[in-house]
């Protein structure tokens, strides 16, 4: 059996989309323990990415309380990958003090991930970022905005390369100057720093093919019907061709061609359970277009991989078959697109 990438699940769907106007947080011991429980065939999750948000992690924690948080996760026989920076106290196109806050929130981040490196539990993960604007906001000033977009990036990406760590972008339909594959592609291009890349989430960059949010920039014609399974390979193919040199993290989801939002969270590509019947992927094979090149050789660029399922419900979280599901559905795609060391 392949061994890599490393199959990782996320913290943060504990959080997005929870609080009072939504549903309760699910506490960070919980879903340590869901991910440590779940199994297949004998197989595990081998680490968590984490969210660097209250109330599961403070952004203010001391070196030692770093520590204990390692100690914590190696408990539960489980590494560390890629970190969410809490941005959003700042923007990467508001004012001179809010720009100076998200980096600051950067900078914050890579502190953390570079103490986690130290202490052998983060042996692969980037940082990840978003503009922390709405597509509402960017489209009064589409060049104006992604100039400062890319400003901050570059003051960002300066920080981060002094701790040794990458910045990758959420491609995400709710950021402005992210919400389609072009506008990530003009952004990630004028930032113009070595250690920026992608972030690709198999549900959110899935609404990249039908322009929600930039309608001129949809790859599937107006008239794609769901079964036309030959017209979404193509436009797949056409999507991963433009994002995969610049993609450092990958997240497999599963989506059923709509938005959705909960809690304070915009709507966004819907994040559905591995096997809902109304997904639109075939999440195994379609993995293959990120993990694969146009020749159809392996990558091997990304050392570990992530579920993510944000705003699922609580009653579904807390169901240990949920894990069991998405662990199988990891596991797939490993198994035709990893490798063994």
């Amino acid at each position: 059996m392949n061994n890599f990438p490393k199959l990782h699940n996320a913290t943060w769907p504990g959080i997005v989309g929870k609080g009072p106007d939504s549903e309760p947080v699910i506490p960070f011991d919980d879903l340590l323990k869901y991910t440590a429980n779940a199994e297949v065939n004998g197989v595990r999750f081998d680490g968590v990415d984490l969210g660097l948000l209250d109330p599961h992690i403070n952004i203010e924690m001391s070196d030692d309380d770093i520590k204990r948080l390692a100690d914590k996760v190696a408990g539960y026989n489980l590494e560390i990958g890629s970190l969410v920076a809490p941005i959003w106290a700042g923007s990467a196109m508001g004012t001179a003090e809010q720009r100076k806050v998200f980096v600051d929130m950067v900078r914050k981040s890579c502190h953390i991930g570079k103490v986690l490196r130290d202490l052998g539990i983060r042996p692969s993960g980037i940082v990840r970022i978003d503009s922390s604007a709405s597509p509402h906001d960017w489209e009064k000033d589409p060049a104006g905005n992604t100039r400062l977009i890319a400003q901050t990036f570059r003051e960002a990406c300066d920080v981060a390369a002094d701790f040794g760590e990458s910045l990758a972008a959420e491609g995400e339909i709710c950021w402005g100057g992210m919400q389609s594959w072009r506008t990530m592609l003009d952004t990630l291009e004028a930032v113009d720093r070595a250690n920026i890349g992608f972030q690709a989430d198999m549900s959110h960059t899935f609404l990249y093919l039908l322009g929600y949010n930039r309608e001129e920039d949809r790859i599937l014609p107006a008239d794609f019907q769901w079964g036309d399974r030959a017209a979404l390979t193509e436009g797949l193919k056409t999507l991963t061709k433009a994002l995969r040199p610049w993609t450092l993290d990958f997240h497999v989801a599963q989506n059923d061609g709509t938005v959705f939002g909960s809690g304070s969270h915009d709507k966004t590509g819907r994040h559905c359970q591995a096997k809902d019947p109304n997904g639109k992927l075939d999440v195994p094979n379609d993995a293959g277009f990120w993990l694969r090149d146009e020749s159809g050789q392996l990558t091997k660029k990304f050392r570990h991989i992530c579920w993510d399922g944000c705003m699922f419900p609580n009653a579904v979280m807390t169901n240990p078959q949920t894990w069991n599901d998405i662990l199988e559905t990891m596991i797939a795609v490993r198994e035709r697109h990893g490798w063994y060391e």
